[in-house]
């Protein structure tokens, strides 16, 4: 029995060339050993958290006879003859992690069910918490930030709390700790948070660490030269686009960048720790490749701090090496694996997210880039098509399919413009972060050459905010869709017939149609727009 899917690449020995053989080859040869095992990690641990410890051990046993139904399909299909050793292996490797992660969440659950804070509930307390993200301004005016418990009523006490505060809390930032009066709730929702906190008055701020105090500062800086040489709309997103900033950003930018399938640019993902690492590598004509790999690593720990050392910023950063090692490795073999470790790790180091819809999303979109895209663009590559723009339009339509399903179940949405917008602005988005990132680096001890390089932001951010506006205006750019456990198949559903239609030649052309009927409309709705105004 092989994990491997068929044994062997190009078993035959024929030495076929080009792109399509390749990516052929590279097909066969995908290592999912560790798969199942990530796989029965996070569902577990999801359910265990959704649901109760009982449930997890249910998932758990359900993925133990998968795993095995799996494994037995695999050996009969393509590897006949074979002994049951491997079998028994995989099925006893799943079954201990399935063991593991269902007595760990359950010991987390337990916890949080019986923590001291409950029987604050309804009442109110003096605490202390250390956020771990800069607040966000929500409906009326209020703000909203996670943090960790410190003390309650100035007793010793830890937990993951959400916090729902005035606008007075808007200097408190991740790592500085913070105390004040509050109401003290039951968690609305299932994620591993012992309590939510109504904050009342002004909070009284506490001295966060050296290295947090440097990075706030940084934070600030940058913002401050920002809004000193860009107009406010771009100088509003930028801190968005390079550190995860959304405070400043409008709601008609961010209700554009929705329907334009263009949100994920202004929260930090694995695309920013990709190019910031990836622009570092380049160095290595430069200082040797040893040393640009280090250089790499200690600018990845660097960007975590700035941007805020946060459970989502964690899975970014892990989810991006994962990308980088597949963009330098040009081997998806690599990538499955290290994607399936880190999501394994992820769920020891932060179970509560499991239940974290980013987290669906950056893993979705991290395994369609290192197992679809690669295949895709060989093809394309094969008919001709210039390597990098085969290499980019692979990334976007594999990135927006497999992700889609879970933006419908969410918003009850589907951008139907998301692939082209997200092609029109791949090009101005790495000199974004190049520039930006460089720039808040200089921000602490060259404001002068931060505000440099920010201006050098201002032509590619009109761009990108041009192209959210044009694509969110034009007709249909988002359809309703049914959100919950139905959207999610459906649109799955329906990207799989999409996948396999596209083979049939009148199914491109229909498509081909389709997008330039509705070019046509916009423009002459531009058209006659633009006579009637004058």
């Amino acid at each position: 029995m092989s994990w491997y899917g068929r044994d062997g690449a190009g078993g035959d020995g024929s030495g076929s060339d080009g792109p399509a053989a390749d990516a052929g080859a590279e097909g066969r040869s995908l290592d999912l050993r560790i798969v199942p095992a990530a796989l029965t990690a996070w569902s577990v641990s999801a359910a265990g958290i959704v649901w109760h410890p009982g449930a997890a051990v249910v998932v758990g046993l359900g993925a133990v006879g998968s795993t095995w139904l799996a494994a037995w399909w695999g050996r009969a299909l393509y590897s006949e003859g074979t002994h049951d050793r491997p079998i028994a292996a995989a099925v006893l490797a799943v079954a201990a992690v399935a063991a593991g992660f269902a007595m760990a969440i359950g010991l987390r659950v337990h916890q949080v069910e019986h923590h001291p804070i409950g029987r604050l509930y309804g009442g109110a307390a003096t605490v202390e918490v250390v956020p771990g993200e800069t607040p966000r301004v929500i409906s009326g005016g209020r703000l909203m930030f996670r943090a960790v418990l410190r003390e309650v009523d100035r007793v010793p006490m830890s937990g993951r709390v959400l916090v729902f505060a005035p606008a007075g809390f808007g200097r408190a930032g991740p790592g500085t700790p913070v105390r004040f009066r509050t109401t003290v709730r039951r968690p609305d929702r299932k994620d591993l948070s012992v309590a939510v906190l109504a904050a009342s008055g002004q909070p009284s701020l506490r001295e966060a660490s050296a290295v947090q105090r440097v990075a706030a500062q940084i934070r600030s800086r940058f913002t401050d030269a920002a809004r000193a040489v860009l107009p406010a709309d771009q100088a509003g997103v930028l801190p968005a686009l390079v550190l995860g900033d959304t405070s400043a950003v409008t709601v008609t930018t961010t209700a554009q960048f929705r329907t334009a399938g263009l949100t994920h640019l202004t929260a930090v993902s694995g695309a920013n720790v990709t190019i910031v690492c990836g622009a570092l590598l380049l160095s290595a004509a430069l200082v040797g490749p040893r040393a640009a790999v280090l250089l790499a690593g200690a600018g990845l720990v660097g960007f975590v701090i700035v941007v805020e050392p946060s459970a989502s910023v964690l899975r970014a950063a892990v989810m991006g090496a994962v990308t980088l090692l597949a963009v330098l490795s040009h081997r998806r073999r690599q990538a499955v694996p290290a994607l399936a470790a880190s999501v394994i790790a992820l769920m020891i180091a932060a179970p509560e997210l499991a239940v974290d819809v980013g987290f669906a999303l950056s893993v979705c979109a991290t395994a369609g880039i290192v197992v679809l895209a690669p295949v895709w663009s060989g093809r394309l590559e094969a008919r001709g098509w210039p390597r990098p723009l085969a290499a980019a339009v692979s990334v976007a339509v594999a990135a927006q399919l497999v992700t889609a399903p879970l933006v419908a179940g969410i918003s009850g949405t589907v951008s139907l413009v998301a692939v082209a917008a997200n092609l029109a602005v791949a090009g101005v988005v790495p000199p974004i972060t190049v520039l930006g990132t460089a720039a808040a680096v200089c921000a602490g001890i060259w404001p002068g050459g931060a505000q440099l390089l920010v201006r050098f932001t201002g032509p590619e951010l009109w761009w990108l905010l041009s192209v959210a506006r044009w694509a969110s205006a034009l007709p249909a750019a988002a359809l309703p869709s049914p959100s919950g456990v139905a959207g999610v198949v459906s649109v799955a559903l329906g990207g799989v017939a999409l996948t396999v239609l596209w083979r049939l030649r009148w199914v491109r052309r229909g498509l081909a149609v389709s997008v330039l009927g509705l070019l046509a409309w916009t423009l002459a709705g531009q058209v006659v727009g633009a006579v009637g105004s004058a």
